[in-house]
């Protein structure tokens, strides 16, 4: 089922006020454009090319930063690759831990190819399975902000999926280095307390 959300405008208004206590990590492609055009926070940790790695990054963090929300921003063609995750993190120790699927479909970097979520695949009931605590589906923005409230305050694992319409949204905002260690340095220090780190090329 193809949704009516507005990607871009779904996630501004999921990282409206934003604690600092929250961490992103955001799978490749449209769902790291979106999160880096919002704000290239330093709490930000881009996955550019590591398909289906979102959620295992994302378990190790929630185990490591019990006392902060992670929170994984991703697309279904990315999620679809890394299913497995789903049971680990279901079985790991991670309360804190929310993965938000944007879900159009389709693979939107390699041209638009149906994925499975197209046909009989249900990322959410995958995730129910695999033993996460809250799952749903929405697919328009009229229960965003209770949404929102899952993802960001209850107990976890929890996802969300939200179905996103299949559209075109202009030019693609990139964060402003795509310089892997400086993006992983400069969440360590983010997340870690240590101060601010030099980009050097």
């Amino acid at each position: 089922m193809t949704g009516t959300i507005d990607r871009k405008k779904f996630v501004t208004e999921i990282l409206a006020n934003r604690s600092e206590d929250l961490l992103v990590v955001s799978g490749l492609g449209s769902s790291t454009y979106d999160v880096a055009d919002i704000e290239d926070n330093p709490r930000n940790f881009y996955l550019w090319g590591a398909m289906g790695q979102a959620v295992p990054v994302a378990i190790g963090l929630a185990v490591a930063q019990p006392d902060k929300r992670v929170l994984v921003i991703t697309g279904d063609g990315e999620m679809l690759m890394g299913l497995g995750a789903l049971s680990a993190a279901g079985n790991a120790p991670v309360r804190n831990l929310a993965v938000l699927v944007l879900d159009n479909g389709h693979y939107s970097e390699t041209g638009g190819q149906p994925t499975h979520t197209s046909g009989s695949t249900d990322i959410g009931g995958v995730a129910a399975q695999c033993g996460f605590k809250v799952t749903r589906a929405i697919s328009d923005m009229d229960s965003i902000s209770e949404i929102k409230s899952a993802l960001l305050d209850v107990d976890g694992p929890v996802m969300m999926v939200a179905k996103v319409a299949l559209k075109t949204y202009g030019a693609i905002v990139e964060p402003q280095t795509r310089i892997g260690h400086y993006i992983a340095a400069r969440f360590r220090m983010a997340t870690t307390d240590r101060g601010e780190v030099a980009l050097d090329h």
